[in-house]
């Protein structure tokens, strides 16, 4: 029989970023106590956390204390190495399982997985030389992103191919374990957060419409404007991937929606996405509640939006004029700031979030853009 958590448990998360933060503050809520494992000091998840262990992933004494100082373990990012989930799991519950993570944080190792299980994706070839490039170019075409197959996020270590001279390409790429990957021309990209907990339940937030600018999320919108058989393909897809998988917690799966309506997958994250924050203020149990009760064995919350929503990206380029004027966009009814304690804005950096909650979909983009907007005016 699998074991149950109840509150009063201790849950250890690896990884002290906002998403760690975000679970904390949740998991706290409802009476757990929460331990973060993290390189970073005094970082946004230890700051609402009951313990925090900082030290290196690497450092295998210090993995194991805080699992056997633990009852389970959960995840902020994928980004762990094996070696370190493999130390986690000998010493207590880790949830989700270490093959889950090991295929997410691998774009090859993802898209194979995809593949070999028939869910849609984007053509793909692996690329470890120069002479592999060349070959992949050829099969695939020059429509094609040279992408890093590991520890890439937010546009890092990918290149378009074009008109390019491939050795150009070769000689300015991130890694030697590459991918390239077809361009796709979509007409949107969308996302599905999906809990599952060890008994195999399931629930899925409602399907998110995601913009993007440079590579990173700039806006999510709730309900996607998409017709309903996409939905359904979309939500479908991320059912069956979650079950495949077998996973114990959440998972995002990003896609595209082709021009003719087709759903292909491009990423998978199994823990809370930046797509879900809008769930805090817009859905009756927020994605990081969810989390905690998937992990912990709890029954899943319902997932009923209860307005649309619209959430907007802070990123540190926000601070180049100084403090965002925050009384100015909260001044705008129905508008929630979320900021994620972090000491340096820099460039790129996510700093935080607005969420703004309207009658329409519409509106609340609407909402969220005129706020994000106003940080930037001059305070009175």
């Amino acid at each position: 029989m699998t074991r149950t958590y109840p509150p009063g448990a201790t849950i250890g998360v690896m990884g002290g970023g906002q998403l760690g933060r975000m679970f904390a503050i949740a998991a706290r809520r409802m009476g757990y106590r929460v331990h973060v494992f993290t390189p970073e000091k005094n970082g946004p998840a230890a700051q609402f956390s009951d313990a925090a262990t900082e030290a290196e992933y690497g450092d295998e004494s210090a993995v194991r204390r805080f699992a056997r100082s633990v009852d389970l373990i959960t995840f902020e990012f994928e980004n762990i190495p094996g070696e370190t989930i493999s130390w986690c799991a000998n010493e207590c519950e880790v949830r989700p399982g270490g093959m889950v993570l090991e295929t997410a944080q691998h774009r090859l190792r993802e898209k194979t997985f995809l593949s070999a299980n028939n869910f849609p994706v984007p053509e793909f070839r692996p690329v470890q030389s120069r002479a592999e490039l060349e070959s992949a170019v050829e099969l695939i075409g020059r429509a094609a992103i040279l992408k890093t197959a590991a520890f890439g996020y937010d546009g890092k270590g990918q290149q378009s191919i074009g008109s390019r001279e491939l050795d150009e390409v070769w000689q300015t790429r991130s890694g030697d374990e590459l991918i390239l990957e077809r361009a796709i021309d979509f007409s949107k990209e969308i996302s599905v957060i999906i809990a599952r907990d060890p008994a195999g339940e399931m629930k899925a937030f409602p399907v998110a419409e995601n913009i993007h600018r440079n590579h990173i999320l700039d806006l999510t919108i709730v309900p996607a404007e998409v017709p309903a058989a996409v939905e359904k393909d979309a939500l479908d897809l991320a059912s069956a991937i979650a079950e495949k998988l077998e996973v114990i917690g959440l998972l995002a799966v990003e896609m595209f929606v082709g021009e003719k309506n087709q759903v292909l997958v491009n990423e998978l994250a199994p823990r809370p996405h930046n797509s879900g924050h809008w769930s805090i203020e817009g859905c009756v149990t927020s994605q990081f509640e969810q989390h905690v009760r998937a992990v912990s064995g709890m029954s899943l919350g319902p997932v009923d939006l209860l307005r649309p929503a619209a959430m907007a990206n802070l990123l540190g380029e926000l601070w180049q004029g100084g403090t965002p004027n925050w009384s100015a966009a909260l001044r705008i009814p129905n508008v929630h700031l979320h900021l994620y304690g972090k000491d340096e804005p820099r460039p790129r950096r996510k700093m935080g979030h607005l969420t703004a909650l309207a009658d329409s979909r519409d509106k609340a983009a609407a909402l969220v853009r005129t706020a994000r907007g106003s940080l930037c005016t001059q305070k009175s």
